[in-house]
């Protein structure tokens, strides 16, 4: 009986995993679609670009914690660098929005003993509480949280690129060097 269920839990395991590797999503696959919430108090659907203009869509763990706040800061910082491409770009995660509003109007966050400066966010940050977009993207976590992974879409409607390493500290850099090997058009 133990082998039996023993038998049984392996091939349920194997198949959540044949089928969350089937599901991942690849460059050159449609984007999920989504309508979710900005902190610009915007609601902010992914098919409104579509034809139009790419997308950079940068999931983040949780607000306030350190290596959000150093990948915000980075992009605040270079928000006039990444604007000169033809691209609307956020930040996302799985945060209630109005924490999310607190995190980008922020301008300095406690991460343990030391205060962290930063700008106000000057792009919009996307919440889905429901964590059903997460989902879709393959980024929630067995925590609840979405990973830091970032996706390129093009003018089609189509993943360009992932970026699954992310590094907070470079994030804003590391996003002008894809877009620009992208070709994605200047403004």
């Amino acid at each position: 009986m133990r082998v039996l269920f023993t038998l049984g839990l392996l091939a349920t395991l194997a198949t959540g995993v044949m089928a969350q590797t089937a599901a991942e999503l690849k460059v050159g696959d449609m984007a999920p679609d989504f309508t979710l919430q900005g902190t610009d108090g915007k609601t902010h659907k992914l098919s409104d670009f579509r034809g139009k203009q790419a997308v950079v869509v940068a999931w983040f763990p949780r607000a306030f914690t350190q290596g959000c706040t150093i990948e915000c800061k980075s992009l605040a910082d270079n928000g006039e660098r990444i604007r000169k491409y033809d691209v609307t770009y956020y930040m996302a995660s799985v945060d209630p929005l109005e924490d999310n509003i607190k995190f980008a109007k922020a301008t300095s966050v406690k991460l343990g003993e030391r205060m962290v400066e930063k700008k106000e966010a000057d792009f919009p940050m996307l919440s889905d509480p429901t964590k059903e977009v997460a989902t879709r993207y393959g980024v929630l976590s067995e925590r609840g949280t979405a990973l830091r992974w970032t996706f390129y879409v093009d003018k089609t409607g189509r993943i360009a690129a992932i970026d699954k390493m992310v590094k907070p500290e470079t994030s804003a850099e590391d996003m002008i060097a894809k877009l620009g090997e992208l070709k994605v058009a200047m403004r």
